[in-house]
């Protein structure tokens, strides 16, 4: 088995831009390990929000945590199976079908009638009015796509990055299991990436996937069309990318918040949403979005500054605020 793909001018400048982030990142990574379990909470609530799980983040904190939560038993057991495989299965070799086989045991134990093996029955994806839109490969040549795949990944010298991405799209298109075949793809992308850089361990890519749901979909329907993943590619890779820029602002948020009063804290959420779409926000600009008074502003964002939350250009009226680099 050999993936049809092309390196496209594009995906070596996300490469690029990728490289750089990682590199940003990996200065701070000490201070922010204590967000590793929330971020997993939030991989593991998108994954399996993406396969029509309803339960919210907050239940599946409380799931996590022992606490009592009020849903569907199914649904309950799919949160603690995925929290367990996640915590297990980036010790394992992406390579190894064993190990693959291992994760997806974790991840179905006690859903599916064949928990940890390949399927033995034809299976098809369904749109939502029934049409079939893709068709697994047959169960008799499964064990031996799978195998010549992770061979190929093993043993080819294409960067990690796009490789990742690869690996997933064609574990989507063999569809190896009855049941669990995306959760899987996207969890043995993070093994793979991790393995090229510790971060993408904790860093929570299935989020992003599940605000652009839709999307993800049709670039596996058109690469399964084309037999080719190139398109898949360029969407994980501004996938991946959007989760690294941000990241910066959700996790420093996260760590200082305790530093800020409610009001605070509410206005700084303003601040980023507006960040999300423009380079810098200015005194006035702030005025506008929170309704507060010239000095309430100059005060939130003198404190902000502080904190290194924002970094401050310029002066009086000229002056601007802007995320940190890093």
């Amino acid at each position: 088995m050999t993936p049809q793909f092309s390196i496209t001018n594009k995906m070596l400048r996300q490469i690029v831009e990728i490289t750089q982030l990682i590199t940003r990142l990996e200065l701070t990574r000490e201070r922010d390990l204590h967000l590793r379990k929330e971020n997993r909470l939030r991989t593991i609530h998108s994954s399996l929000a993406i396969e029509n799980n309803s339960l919210s983040l907050d239940q599946v904190t409380d799931i996590i945590n022992g606490k009592p939560v009020l849903g569907k038993p199914q649904e309950i057991h799919e949160v603690k199976n995925a929290y367990e495989a996640y915590e297990k299965s980036f010790r394992l070799n992406p390579y190894s079908v064993e190990d693959f086989l291992t994760a997806h045991a974790l991840l179905t134990a006690d859903l599916v009638e064949n928990p940890g093996k390949f399927r033995n029955t034809d299976v098809g994806v369904f749109d939502n009015q029934g049409k079939v839109v893709h068709v697994g490969a047959r169960p008799e040549f499964v064990p031996q796509l799978v195998k010549e795949l992770f061979e190929w990944g093993k043993n080819d010298d294409t960067p990690d990055l796009i490789k990742s991405c690869i690996i997933h799209f064609e574990i989507e298109i063999i569809h190896p299991f009855e049941d669990g075949n995306g959760r899987m793809g996207r969890m043995w992308q993070s093994l793979i990436l991790s393995k090229f850089a510790e971060i993408f361990e904790w860093i929570p890519i299935e989020t992003i996937i599940y605000q652009h749901q839709q999307e993800y979909y049709a670039a596996l329907e058109q690469g399964n069309n084309a037999v080719d993943s190139t398109v898949f590619i360029e969407f994980m890779l501004d996938v991946i990318l959007e989760t690294l820029k941000q990241y910066p602002q959700a996790a420093s948020a996260k760590i200082k918040n305790e530093q800020l009063n409610a009001r605070e804290n509410e206005f700084l959420n303003l601040v980023l949403g507006y960040l999300q779409d423009h380079p810098a926000i200015t005194n006035k600009d702030a005025q506008a979005l929170s309704g507060k008074s010239p000095a309430t502003v100059r005060g939130y964002f003198a404190k902000l500054v502080d904190l290194d939350l924002l970094e401050a250009d310029g002066n009086n009226k000229a002056r601007k605020y802007r995320l940190p680099l890093n």
